[in-house]
């Protein structure tokens, strides 16, 4: 035996000192092995949306609905059922209406307890008792096991539990124990998150998403291109500060940096009405915020205006820095003609829609005004110092990654770079020209080196890559030729508005292309998939989430309000449990109030994507061959006791 596999033994060897011990852990690890596989739960694209967000986690996109139907059958009504999805959805609300509503309280807490109860039994079922130990909540853990832990000894079950529920109804306990309950069966339905990719921007929640996240129980997240950007703003990246705060002020979402963040906006705001003061600023309209007063939406138009000048400064001055990016085409503030009042963009002239830009010097567009430079100091400083934006930045890098490989399934937000032939297209990093899988780990460690890096050129280095990843042609998180923003601001033709993709979203309906893919990321076999977001799936105009014979699944359905118009529905998601991958559409969601109150649920459609021939088992999954080198590995340290290599510590 080899001095490293001798030590490795002698390490292992501290955990189970005995030959007992080694087999006992054989054995309760043998037994997972044979478990149905926990559900996966894939969601991507959630753009700020909290409340879509948090009832969808809610209710495991209809995973719950489904347990009830299989613990009740026919003996529940569609109404009955319903008012039970929506009690474990919302548990103290629900409580709350029924309390209003019902005559017989002592009768309904009754009913409910041993109904939950069931199903209690049931989500638990493909669990280790100890696994369901610690989900269990800590003030009623005992009593919680006691009900849905079969007890063959005792021969009267029914009055055994009778007795526990009634002690429940008497002491007044009835309210909070169903609320523990429900929140438990929230908990043990779904396994495992992914969350693959753009927790940022639009909507006006993602700080309370991200809490929601810091709190979850197992998860991990692919990051999105709107994702480095706030990652890039955390770091003090200047062009992704200004495009944060742009992002915010387009989408009437600032409350996000003040109050989400405490980030104070108000030397940025004092600065926007003195530059600006008697400019209407009528290309900078905000979205969705119709109930806005005149001075208010007159302000938040300038503030729009003077960071989104500020940002083309900042991006230019890093296109013209970094020449490896490939995007000095951008540099857009050098071809305006400033006494014409045109620009010439490929070799046509547009005439443009606004040419007030007391802050541009026409011989040095991309310099900053001293005023510019102040305002940019102070916000960096704020988005550098915020701890709460610091300790959700730590979840990203610790929970997430540029893509994941999982139990079959290959996870990531945009898309891998192609050439028109179906070749990997290779990219320029720092004069590395990288491809496939190899591109993307080379940029994941830069995104790393922008927070951890002590060398202070690799870590610049870092910082401009997450500016890179929100909006290269290249990024394989954008996947565009252009981020037209420039264009959307100032010029009205819709043609130069337009943003080609890349390959990959053409090919990536071909079968061999998908394999081709997987293979490069280490997966072969039938039943692998690719899983991504990042462009909306328009239902409305006949696009499919499922594509290429059901190797790829884009769930990118529009959780964004400001995309359910275009989509026609407010998201997909995905569910993989131990039976297959089901594929679920939502509609829009309104509000909790509504969704107690009328106990509707989002789920509209539900689709199996793919069924096991059998159930699939822990065994099955990665975690499973995680667990059978274990296994392997304690059998070597049995045989090395036997053997007198490595002596027994206790007996």
């Amino acid at each position: 035996m080899d001095r490293t596999k001798l030590r490795y033994l002698e390490q292992l060897s501290e955990i189970y000192p005995t030959i007992g011990k080694a087999s006992t852990e054989i054995i309760n690890l043998q037994s997972i092995l044979n478990l149905p596989k926990g559900t996966e739960h894939f969601l991507s694209d959630i753009h700020g949306e909290y409340e879509s967000f948090s009832h969808v986690l809610r209710n495991g996109s209809g995973a719950i609905r489904m347990k009830i139907d299989e613990v009740f059958g026919h003996t529940l009504g569609t109404s009955e059922k319903s008012a039970l999805a929506t009690l474990i959805y919302y548990p103290k609300e629900k409580i709350e209406l029924v309390k209003n509503e019902e005559a017989d309280m002592m009768n309904w807490y009754r009913i409910t307890l041993y109904r939950l109860i069931e199903i209690c039994k049931k989500v638990s079922s493909k669990y280790t008792r100890s696994k369901v130990r610690k989900a269990l909540p800590a003030d009623y853990a005992y009593v919680i096991e006691e009900l849905i832990t079969e007890k063959p000894e005792i021969s009267n079950k029914e009055a055994y539990y009778e007795a526990i529920v009634n002690t429940i109804l008497e002491i007044g306990s009835a309210e909070t124990f169903i609320v523990a309950m429900a929140e438990l069966i929230q908990r043990l339905v779904i396994d495992h998150l992914h969350v693959i990719g753009d927790i940022f921007d639009r909507g006006p929640a993602p700080h309370r998403i991200m809490d929601k996240l810091c709190r979850y129980h197992s998860l991990d997240i692919q990051w999105g291109n709107h994702d480095v950007l706030w990652m890039g703003a955390a770091v003090g990246q200047m062009a992704c500060i200004a495009t944060v705060l742009r992002n915010c002020l387009r989408y009437a979402n600032f409350d996000i940096l003040e109050d989400g963040y405490g980030i104070n906006l108000l030397p940025f705001a004092t600065f926007s009405m003195e530059v600006y003061d008697k400019d209407p600023c009528t290309c900078f309209k905000i979205k969705d915020k119709p109930n806005a007063s005149i001075r208010e939406t007159q302000i938040e138009m300038k503030m729009h205006k003077a960071i989104t000048v500020i940002q083309f400064k900042l991006e230019g001055q890093l296109i013209q820095d970094r020449a490896e990016f490939g995007m000095t085409n951008r540099c857009l503030l050098s071809c305006i003609d400033y006494e014409k009042g045109i620009i010439r963009i490929d070799g046509n002239e547009y005439a443009m829609n606004d040419m007030n830009f007391p802050t541009i010097d026409p011989n040095d567009p991309y310099k900053l005004t001293p005023q510019e430079e102040e305002v940019m100091k102070r916000l960096e400083y704020s988005f550098r110092h915020c701890e709460k934006l610091q300790r959700h930045m730590q979840l990203l890098l610790k929970k997430g990654s540029l893509y994941k490989v999982f139990n079959g399934n290959l996870l990531y937000h945009g898309c891998v770079p192609l050439n028109e032939d179906g070749s990997f297209k290779e990219v320029n990093v720092f004069g590395k020209y990288l491809s496939g899988k190899a591109l993307f780990d080379e940029l994941e460690s830069y995104v790393r080196k922008a927070f951890f890096s002590l060398e202070q050129t690799e870590q610049q280095r870092g910082s401009d890559i997450l500016w890179y990843l929100w909006n290269a042609p290249d990024s394989p998180l954008y996947g565009r030729n252009k981020m037209a923003t420039f264009e959307r601001y100032f010029l009205s033709e819709e043609e130069i508005k337009k943003e080609p993709k890349n390959s990959y979203f053409k090919l990536i309906n071909k079968p061999q292309i998908a394999e081709k893919i997987m293979k490069e990321f280490g997966l072969k076999g039938e039943r692998n998939h690719i899983i991504n977001g990042h462009v909306p799936v328009h239902q409305k105009a006949g696009e499919k989430p499922v594509k290429c014979d059901g190797k790829v699944l884009v769930i990118d359905g529009g959780f964004a309000k400001s995309y359910q118009s275009q989509t026609g529905i407010a998201g997909y998601t995905l569910i993989y449990n131990s039976y297959g991958l089901i594929l679920t559409a939502h509609e829009p969601f309104v509000s909790f109030e509504i969704a107690v109150r009328k106990e509707m649920d989002i789920v509209s459609t539900r689709e199996l994507v793919e069924s096991s021939k059998r159930r699939v088992l822990v065994g099955d999954t990665d975690n499973g061959k995680r667990i059978q080198e274990k296994i392997s590995d304690l059998k070597t340290l049995i045989e090395a006791y036997r053997l007198g290599v490595v002596a027994e510590k206790e007996r």
